[in-house]
């Protein structure tokens, strides 16, 4: 892969089996380039987020980001590459896959929709897009608790002051150009499956054909005093992060809990607030996500280690202790909750209900990597994953999820990266420098490595995701050597 400058722009060229392409060279979802990511199989995987564009047609075909990559045409003349662009499509450097339009008739009281979508995140978003893109001419309505259409939320807790504005996935332009019509700030109280109808909060019914809840998680529930203080905070909305990043100016900021969110918004306030601590229960935090190695390099960063029984001043306060699934309204629905009330869908995003979908953080869904084992994965990235399987399920091109789970976390400028599924590792090998914080974990489950997380590192975590995409095992012993110069190889498997 080359980065090649057209004058007004710039592009990608690729060789790949002797044959020559070219397209956008910047990765839509967060401009990431391209150039810097892995070559494989048809198609080039982003370093930062995973993110799998078509070589031939520039189409995105995995996640996250919504959008797909222009391509340019490439002729070879003797020994010269002629590549002829558009100036439009180097200056915006992504394009949106072509879209059917409704063709239904609608009156915007109408009590019916053909497809209705609860929740206006990745899953419920990439579920509508791709209903259009598939030719989808019925109605679409998506209805969500937020007042702003869809944004970037794994944005708030890394950028505090982030307006809904700048933080948008796609514009209320966009929706209506494509008839996707966005009920803002309605909230389900019940679903009734016989009648095929959803109640809102006030009191509106509408009826559906297809049915996919995608509400996601909301903060875990947690008892203590004072809980009618203005200055607590739970982070859900951009409101909620300008006033946490406003009122901890130059103040003292407490955060609770040592979740990714807590941890982020931590880094985000240590240039703003007077003093920022943070109280957790576990000893390390993200003991249980990337061990504790990990886990302590990453607290080297912050400071503050607390002792029990310490008052601490909080003009701010930032609750991040965990979440829980966001289905309350499903209890008396007859769909099917476990025991902490997650959904549980099949492959293919269906619940036991017929015509009834679920998808994103809210689902138990089993993951082919481990046996169709049910499990929770409650990433950006996998969300957009759910959304597009729902919506071809919906129109009968049942597809199951393939895709390497891909995570991501931003703290002091530094991110760490993830991919795979380590849930229940039993080991960890590490190579390179954790005081540097340039290092890649290797996490591994009896003698299969299971996932990869990394600092400084590119594009290895992708590399890996590429490797066990492609349903190759990466062996215990492969990367217990220290030798890991195949993986970092930039050529071609």
């Amino acid at each position: 892969m080359r980065e090649v400058d057209l004058g007004s722009g710039r592009a990608l060229l690729i060789k790949e089996h002797g044959e020559f392409t070219a397209m956008g060279h910047k990765c839509p979802h967060y401009g990431a380039p391209l150039v810097k990511g892995v070559l494989s199989k048809g198609h080039v995987r982003c370093p930062w987020h995973g993110a799998c564009f078509n070589i031939a047609t520039g189409d995105i075909e995995d996640f996250p980001g919504l959008d797909s990559l222009p391509i340019f045409q490439v002729r070879v003349e003797k020994d010269k590459v002629i590549i002829r662009a558009n100036k439009q499509a180097l200056q915006s450097q992504k394009r949106s896959k072509p879209m059917a339009r409704c063709s239904a008739v609608i009156n915007s009281n109408t009590g019916f929709s053909h497809v209705l979508i609860i929740g206006s995140g990745p899953a419920g978003l990439v579920c509508a897009e791709t209903l259009r893109e598939e030719g989808f001419t019925d109605r679409i309505v998506m209805c969500t608790m937020d007042k702003h259409p869809p944004y970037d939320r794994p944005k708030l807790s890394k950028s505090l002051e982030s307006t809904a504005e700048q933080l948008r996935l796609r514009s209320m332009d966009f929706l209506q150009d494509h008839d996707i019509e966005l009920l803002k700030e309605k909230e389900v109280v019940a679903i009734d499956v016989k009648t095929q109808s959803v109640i809102f909060e006030d009191g509106l019914r509408m009826e559906y054909r297809k049915l996919f809840i995608a509400t996601g998680s909301k903060p875990k529930p947690m008892n203590y005093k004072g809980k009618d203080v203005r200055n607590v905070f739970h982070l859900r909305t951009p409101e909620d992060a300008n006033s946490i990043a406003r009122l901890a100016n130059n103040k003292n900021a407490v955060i609770v809990g040592t979740s990714f969110v807590g941890m982020e918004v931590a880094a985000a306030l240590t240039d703003k607030a007077h003093s920022v601590s943070v109280i957790g229960i576990e000893s390390v935090p993200f003991k249980k996500a990337l061990g504790e190695k990990v886990g302590k390099a990453i607290m080297k960063l912050k400071e503050v280690v607390l002792k029990s029984g310490k008052v601490l001043r909080a003009d701010v306060c930032v609750i991040g202790a965990g979440s829980v699934p966001a289905t309350g309204f499903l209890k008396q629905s007859g769909i099917h909750l476990d025991s902490k009330g997650f959904i549980t869908v099949n492959k293919n995003m269906q619940t036991n209900v017929d015509g009834v979908f679920a998808g994103g953080d809210v689902v138990m869904f089993p993951f082919q990597p481990r046996n169709n084992k049910k499990v929770n994965i409650p990433h950006w990235q996998m969300a957009h994953v759910h959304g597009k399987v729902a919506a071809l399920s919906m129109m009968g091109r049942a597809t199951e999820v393939k895709t390497v789970p891909y995570f991501w976390s931003a703290m002091f400028g530094k991110t760490i990266r993830y991919a795979g599924y380590g849930d229940g590792f039993d080991d960890v090998i590490i190579q390179g420098d954790l005081d540097e914080l340039r290092f890649v974990a290797f996490y591994t489950r009896s003698e299969e490595v299971v996932s990869v997380a990394s600092m400084n590192y590119d594009p290895i975590v992708s590399r890996v995701a590429e490797v066990l995409g492609s349903g190759k095992t990466i062996k215990k012993r492969d990367v217990e050597t220290g030798d890991i110069s195949w993986l970092i190889d930039k050529g071609s498997q």
